[in-house]
């Protein structure tokens, strides 16, 4: 397998995975959150990531959170599932009830907490290929949540990797994600952060397939950018650039893996109830942010950017 036997690219929300005050997973707003983002136009959905919390579900909850999605989709979009473990054999049994429901494919970090070293992470994404030979696989490097970080070479040995057919790389070092997706794109796609000034220049000089963003705080102009570049409107994909990058800077820490007012997801399913999107609340070890001043301040910067109305944040 390879680039070509997958359609990945464009925008794709890392979708929240909706839980109840209660805790219990909410299936049917999850099932809206994904209406929603359809209806906005984004070209596939990303399941039980690092924004799905997949690491606060049981095995038998992420299967379900998995086929909830994979019906609700029904084919519109691609959609590919997080099956993130510790082990290829475990990757592998969540990976096989992934596909069975109908997935386009799967994505996992390296085992994390374990801090594999290279030659045991190619290793474990070739045991993974073994035992799935029909399973399209992305590589997910997620450094915050690994503790390793996959760099240019890795991924060069990672692409060779039978199943292996795109990177989803979230390196805090942009540099090295430039270099990266100049040594596999021919081989993978690569989905990161092109949706920048720099990335948009990256992405035409030396190609790149898409983003997958935590939600998607900016609706129908988070996949405006990728049609605009499609069809080589660089003044739109610019000045969306500008828009994404002015409201990162406000709302997230550097590297994007924590917010400035709680945790990644604490802070994203304040502002998507802030918008009227079903998000529901985090599960623990997560905890809502509830600081009134927090709020106010989100509120703020939501319409500040055009996302609110004045009467909104009152």
């Amino acid at each position: 397998m390879d680039r070509n036997d997958i359609d990945w690219r464009g925008y794709w929300p890392a979708s929240p995975t909706p839980f109840r005050e209660d805790g219990a997973y909410d299936a049917d707003a999850h099932r809206d959150l994904l209406e929603h983002y359809i209806a906005t136009g984004v070209h596939g959905v990303f399941v039980n990531g690092t924004t799905g919390e997949w690491f606060s579900q049981t095995g038998e909850e992420r299967r379900h959170v998995a086929r909830t999605c994979i019906g609700a989709v029904a084919g519109r979009v691609p959609v590919v599932i997080g099956c993130t473990a510790y082990t290829a054999t475990e990757v592998s049994a969540l990976a096989r009830d992934a596909m069975d429901a109908g997935a386009s494919g799967v994505a996992t970090t390296p085992p994390p907490y374990s801090r594999p070293l290279p030659d045991e992470i190619v290793a474990f994404f070739e045991d993974i290929a073994r035992a799935l030979p029909d399973v399209p696989v992305m590589v997910y490097n997620w450094p915050h949540g690994t503790s390793v970080d996959i760099d240019a070479a890795l991924a060069d040995r990672l692409a060779g990797v039978d199943t292996v057919v795109a990177i989803k790389d979230s390196t805090p070092n942009v540099e090295q994600f430039y270099v990266t997706a100049r040594t596999v794109v021919d081989r993978v796609r690569v989905i990161g952060p092109f949706m920048t000034r720099e990335g948009h220049r990256a992405l035409t000089e030396h190609g790149g397939d898409g983003t997958i963003g935590g939600g998607s705080l900016l609706g129908a102009d988070d996949p405006a950018f990728w049609d605009a570049h499609w069809r080589g409107d660089h003044e739109t994909c610019l000045a969306l650039a500008d828009r994404i990058e002015r409201l990162f800077a406000k709302l997230w820490l550097p590297g994007g893996w924590c917010g400035v007012y709680g945790h990644y997801q604490s802070q994203l399913k304040a502002l998507m109830a802030m918008l009227g999107q079903p998000g529901g609340t985090v599960r623990p070890p997560r905890l809502p942010v509830t600081d009134p001043a927090a709020l106010a301040a989100m509120r703020q910067i939501l319409a500040e950017e055009g996302l609110l109305s004045v009467q909104a944040t009152a």
